[in-house]
């Protein structure tokens, strides 16, 4: 048969492999393994990090953007207030202006109304004026001599002749 000298087992072979790879492994591990998981973990905060600030941001933003609506809010209602305020304010001063205007629009009539009188007062004055002098002038004719028919009509005629005479 053959010879098993081919599959032979070398203890110390053996052990010694085994060493190098303990020492390989020890080596691996100080010198990869150890900085390759510190730089892991640098980069696993830094990562966190900026997950953090960037949630950080956006809950500003968040916030920034509520303050900003209910300033915008505030500011749309004090608006309201101010236009309604001037409404207020305008109607007041129509009401005022047209209550001062009906005011003078009477204290116009009223003077209107009192001129009128005054002139239709005067104009009475004139009238009854005119009546007595025309009265006077021809009670005077008529006693200075006795009136005719005819006379009385001529009378008439020259009265309402002097009558115009005596407006221009």
């Amino acid at each position: 048969m053959q010879s098993l000298d081919v599959i032979s087992i070398n203890i110390w072979q053996i052990v010694v492999s085994l060493i190098n790879l303990v020492l390989l492994f020890l080596i691996v591990k100080r010198f990869l393994y150890k900085p390759v998981k510190k730089m892991l973990e640098n980069r696993q905060n830094e990562v966190e990090k900026r997950y953090s600030d960037a949630e950080k941001a956006n809950n500003e933003a968040l916030e920034n953007k509520k303050n900003y609506e209910e300033k915008l809010s505030a500011a749309s209602v004090e608006a309201d207030g101010i236009i309604q305020s001037a409404v207020d304010t305008a109607k007041a001063r129509e009401k005022e202006i047209v209550s001062d205007a009906k005011l003078k629009a009477e204290g116009i009539i009223l003077k209107a109304e009192n001129d009128a009188k005054l002139a239709m007062l005067k104009a009475e004055d004139s009238i009854k004026q005119e009546i007595i002098d025309v009265s006077t002038v021809l009670a005077e004719k008529m006693l200075k001599r006795e009136i005719s028919e005819q006379d009385h009509k001529d009378l008439i005629d020259s009265f309402i002749d002097n009558i115009g005479d005596g407006d221009e």
